[in-house]
């Protein structure tokens, strides 16, 4: 299915991109980001399971094993911290 995917604050300045749209076989985001962190380089480091990573589903804040569907929007982001 097609997705796509926008990247925030330092995942994208990681990335040197804001967003794509990705083919993936990933049933929910658990595995989006495992297939993303697949690929290596600023990838793996970015989106990687122990790194504090935030995701949203068409704009909501979601867990990692909500689903995903043909034309979805999915957002990864570091936790934000105010003052």
């Amino acid at each position: 299915m097609k997705i796509s995917v926008r990247y925030f604050a330092s995942v994208r300045e990681a990335l040197g991109r804001s967003g794509e749209t990705v083919e993936t076989s990933a049933r929910d985001l658990a595995a989006l980001r495992d297939e993303l962190a697949a690929r290596g380089g600023a990838y793996a480091q970015s989106l990687a399971r122990g790194k504090a990573v935030r995701v949203a589903l068409d704009q909501v804040m979601s867990e990692e094993s909500a689903l995903l569907r043909e034309g979805g929007e999915v957002a990864f982001f570091p936790p934000v911290t105010g003052g």
